[in-house]
């Protein structure tokens, strides 16, 4: 029944796909050559990105291989608990859009180490500059790749090894033709990931509705719950085997929310996208992926909690175990691909690809943007021209894949990559949302309090990491945030500096809300709440 590869049908659906992305992306780049010759151009599109462009971008970027494979993985091995990750997330965008933003764009703020080095001082934000391309490099973009490669070996035979470099190739193509291009392509990449993610929800249900006899994949959503009632609880007790991993209220009122906080308001990778736009046409772009953020679960944790139903009824046997015997969660989404009939296979291949790249373009550019204007023309060549930021941006894309592609392979040994994606990037979150947080909303914070702070994150967290296994990772990052939140404000206010507040005008600006956002903030609100209740 499983049958691996691609037909004919599927490849011609593929390149289509490839043929569209190009052509669009390249039309992008010559319709403005003019603004792609600045360095804020560049790597920021500065104000030629309109709302739908933002949010679609926003949510391209965030999707990639470590949803579509991972977080499905843990669909199947945990349920849909793991997708308090996404709809906390909506929740976070709102608080973003009204609090953080203004402060940014009011500030004329393009980079993350820009805030800081404003806010505080340069060896603040060169400090935090290094940590962000260390964790960019070495955690997200080879474990995307990673996740990427493995899905197109499981689908369609491809070599992981060829998989990884033709992924980062085909990334690198799209990411130095700058912001501006990856804005746009990433509006067709979420329509495309998007459709071939129902494709694949609609599979994964009409298989279970043919499996236990059911009339429709409405009745079939309901035989999950039935099959699987331990998976549909998003709030894990803690005899639950997987509450290391989500541990109970910590998801709704707890450490959840600085790591989303943290992840969507103070991440050069996502808000990135906002900065070059003004505060209206900014707020309605993450508004635009709040909504999008919705619906991810229904396209990547569905199809994993079917395929634990299926698996657990007497299929995929074989196909969701590695050569050792050991059942491997990541394998889940695959296995349903390979089920696709001709053509709508090409179709969810080209939906996973495109979340792939489309991440790993968002993310180059990141580190690009983050080391050609933080760190070169601040420290190696100062006086250096536009187009020459422009070369050294396109260079670091180039050094960073090739870093990634040679690590990617050893990730091999992971059950789950989606929460090692979580756990290790939370070595640094304590300490990088305590900064921001303090930064924007006290002026009491100094420079001194905000070194410190970025100095001992790694090292604590690292200590409760090895220290305290026992405890679970999102409640030792809530720990470890209180601690260095502690260190901010005893440091802060034993100096006896009285105007902390550097070149960042923290005065918060006015708050007028427009009443559509108003409108749009309380249906999401109000959806989650239902969600919540739901299957609590």
């Amino acid at each position: 029944m499983n049958q691996t590869g691609l037909h004919t049908l599927d490849y011609l659906v593929f390149f289509l796909y490839l043929a569209i992305i190009g052509g669009y992306g390249y039309w992008i780049y010559k319709k403005k050559t003019n603004k792609s010759n600045t360095a804020s151009g560049f790597f920021l599109a500065e104000g030629s990105l309109t709302y739908w462009a933002i949010g679609a971008s926003l949510i391209a970027s965030n999707i990639s291989a470590e949803h579509f494979i991972g977080m499905s993985g843990s669909g199947f091995a945990i349920g849909l608990a793991i997708s308090s990750y996404e709809w906390m997330a909506a929740a976070a965008l709102i608080v973003v859009a009204v609090f953080f933003l203004p402060v940014y764009l009011k500030n004329k703020i393009y980079t993350m180490p820009q805030f800081l080095r404003q806010r505080y001082n340069p060896v603040v934000a060169t400090t935090m500059a290094v940590f962000w391309l260390l964790l960019y490099i070495f955690v997200n973009l080879t474990s995307i790749i990673y996740l990427g490669a493995l899905a197109l070996e499981v689908t369609a035979g491809i070599n992981f090894n060829v998989a990884v470099v033709a992924l980062a190739l085909f990334a690198i193509l799209i990411t130095i033709g700058g912001m501006k291009v990856i804005g746009y392509t990433d509006v067709v990449q979420v329509i495309v990931l998007i459709i071939g993610g129902l494709i694949t929800t609609y599979l994964a249900l009409d298989l279970v509705a043919k499996e236990f006899g059911k009339p429709d994949i409405l009745s079939a959503f309901g035989t999950l719950k039935t099959q699987a009632d331990t998976h549909f609880h998003m709030i894990l007790k803690q005899d639950n085997p997987y509450y290391k991993d989500l541990p109970g209220l910590t998801v709704i009122i707890g450490a959840m929310w600085i790591n989303n906080l943290n992840y969507w308001g103070c991440n050069q990778y996502i808000i990135q996208r906002t900065l070059g736009a003004d505060l209206e046409t900014a707020r309605k772009g993450i508004l635009f992926a709040a909504f999008l953020k919705l619906l991810v679960p229904l396209i990547v944790v569905i199809p994993g909690i079917a395929a634990f139903v299926l698996h657990q009824n007497g299929m995929f046997q074989q196909e969701m175990v590695d050569a050792a015997g050991t059942v491997k969660p990541d394998h889940a989404y695959p296995v349903l691909l390979n089920l696709l009939p001709m053509g709508l296979k090409g179709v969810a291949f080209a939906a996973l690809t495109a979340a792939i790249v489309a991440s790993l373009a968002g993310k180059a550019n990141s580190i690009s943007t983050i080391f050609t204007l933080d760190i070169y023309k601040l420290y190696i060549k100062p006086g250096a021209s536009e187009k020459h930021l422009i070369r050294v941006g396109r260079l670091a894309v180039w050094v960073s894949m090739l870093i990634a592609v040679l690590i990617a392979p050893q990730l091999k040994v992971l059950e789950q990559a989606y929460q090692f994606i979580q756990e290790y990037s939370s070595f640094i979150t304590p300490g990088v949302f305590a900064i921001f947080f303090f930064g924007m909303f006290w002026k009491r914070a100094t420079s001194a309090a905000a070194l410190t702070t970025a100095l001992l994150t790694i090292p604590l967290s690292t200590a409760f990491k090895f220290w305290l296994p026992e405890i679970p990772f999102l409640n030792r990052m809530g720990i470890a945030f209180l601690i260095l939140s502690a260190v901010m404000v005893i440091i802060s206010l034993t100096s006896k500096t009285k105007n902390n507040q550097g070149q960042i005008e923290i005065e918060m600006p006015s708050f007028n809300l427009s009443r559509s956002f108003i409108v749009g903030a309380t249906i999401i609100c109000g959806i989650l709440a239902a969600l919540y209740t739901a299957f609590w």
